[in-house]
């Protein structure tokens, strides 16, 4: 089949077939299909959409285009599993969740990514810590997450290339808002590590990737279809980021609040709560769990006899990180020189928070990229931010500023103080940390 008439067909709003859809994406992989004719096949998407089954194919052919792990060979003792998240600020989940699920008796292959935009990137954190390497060879990644049973590192090339090279020409062409292109690149990744089961995160807020809680709900749902059909039972969780999840924000500090939290505090923050209501998902739909119950039980477990914080510690080691991080994380987490508080100008209740103003803050300090080869400086970010519904009298700190110089600290203090809108208490009742949860038997 021709590769202009698979596009002439799109364009024309005909649905393709699975082999159509194939055919094309390996010609994205193997270099045979031209930028042009990528560009035209995802403007002529965008345009007329595509139905069910068609981006069921999409993601498969995505999935297919380079490596799929497999992990039979290795006599694993545990199901392979995996977590996703559309990206917030404060959003340090995965360096929790992957090693308590591992101590839960799960094998966690976690393939993650940089921050984009105002969002923050797991392997952006990661390499807050000296020596950890996130692009291992594939017989040490295998190893790990066969006896450590987590480890989080940097998409490959062998994996899902095609996927690489169509978002490539969808960022210069307007063609990345599409709910089937967007699907079959978040997915296409995922699956392509061998998963049994599959749990994402998507958020809903003002620091969401999605514009609108309706669109949020909308990729939540296509999600759960288009994975499941695809052969690999997805779940959905629906989160909340109209503020940070956690109450700090920039890549050291949000290590430092995940050994917190893997060492068993911090129980009562809106950051356990979704990591825990993440990793009890994923401990049920795996078997892992026979229910709600039994997983909280579990995890309990695996976090107060420090089974989960071994797990991060192996980790990090495997991977060229210190062995004793996490008893002298001050010695290996270097502190920005500078701090300084942002305070309230006057009293009030903490009634909005523009999330996405404190993320790019952090950028704007040097925690993340303006252009992707920019480095990172990863010792700044944010701190003891403010929550919604809290009290605060003027003068009092919105959040602390970590800043590479009091000049960069003063660049960002007006910008990081108009994030928060103070009002009358009461006036505002915070989003529960959990707004739905959605599984294939939910879709209508």
């Amino acid at each position: 089949m021709l590769i202009q008439d698979i596009i002439r067909r799109k364009r024309d709003a005909e649905p393709l077939d699975a082999d159509a859809i194939h055919t094309f994406m390996r010609g994205v992989a193997d270099g045979s299909v031209g930028d042009a004719q990528i560009g035209a096949f995802a403007m002529a998407v965008v345009l007329n959409g595509m139905n069910r089954e068609e981006a069921i194919a999409l993601t498969e052919a995505t999935r297919d285009s380079g490596q799929v792990l497999r992990w039979h060979d290795l006599g694993l003792d545990g199901p392979v599993l995996d977590k996703h998240s559309t990206g917030g600020v404060g959003d340090l989940v995965s360096l929790v969740l992957g090693p308590w699920i591992a101590a839960c008796g799960g094998h966690v292959p976690m393939i993650s990514g940089r921050g984009l935009g105002h969002t923050g990137g797991t392997l952006d954190k990661l390499e807050a810590i000296p020596g950890y390497n996130v692009t291992p060879d594939d017989d040490l990644f295998r190893q790990l997450v066969k006896n450590v049973g987590v480890a989080i590192i940097g998409q490959t090339g062998t994996l899902a290339p095609a996927d690489k090279r169509l978002y490539g020409v969808r960022d210069v062409t307007a063609t990345v808002e599409s709910l089937p292109l967007i699907v079959a690149s978040i997915l296409g990744k995922k699956l392509a590590c061998g998963l049994d089961t599959l749990v994402m995160d998507v958020k809903v807020g003002n620091g969401a990737f999605m514009p609108t809680a309706e669109a949020s709900r909308e990729l939540a749902e296509a999600i759960v279809a288009i994975g499941s059909g695809a052969g690999t039972p997805t779940s959905v969780l629906l989160t909340d980021m109209n503020q940070p999840l956690a109450d700090c924000a920039g890549n050291a500090l949000e290590v430092h609040e995940a050994l917190r939290l893997l060492r068993g505090e911090g129980r009562d923050s809106r950051l356990y709560q979704v990591t825990h209501a993440l990793a009890t998902e994923m401990l049920v739909q795996a078997g892992l769990a026979t229910n709600a119950d039994d997983a909280a039980m579990r995890l309990e477990k695996a976090l107060a006899s420090g089974e989960a914080l071994e797990r991060f510690s192996r980790m990090v080691h495997g991977l060229g990180g210190p062995s004793d991080l996490a008893e002298r994380a001050e010695h290996y987490l270097a502190p920005a020189p500078f701090t300084t508080d942002v305070v309230a100008p006057r009293a009030g209740t903490v009634n909005a928070i523009d999330t996405r103003a404190l993320g790019l803050g952090v950028v704007e300090l040097g925690g993340g990229r303006r252009n992707a080869g920019d480095a990172i400086d990863h010792r700044v970010g944010l701190s003891r931010i403010a929550a919604l519904g809290q009290r605060v009298e003027p003068g009092q700190p919105l959040l602390r500023l970590h800043a590479a110089s009091q000049a960069d600290a003063e660049a960002v203090t007006r910008q990081l103080g108009a994030a928060f809108t103070l009002g009358e208490a009461g006036s505002v009742t915070p989003a529960a940390p959990i707004h739905a949860t959605l599984r294939k038997e939910d879709l209508s």
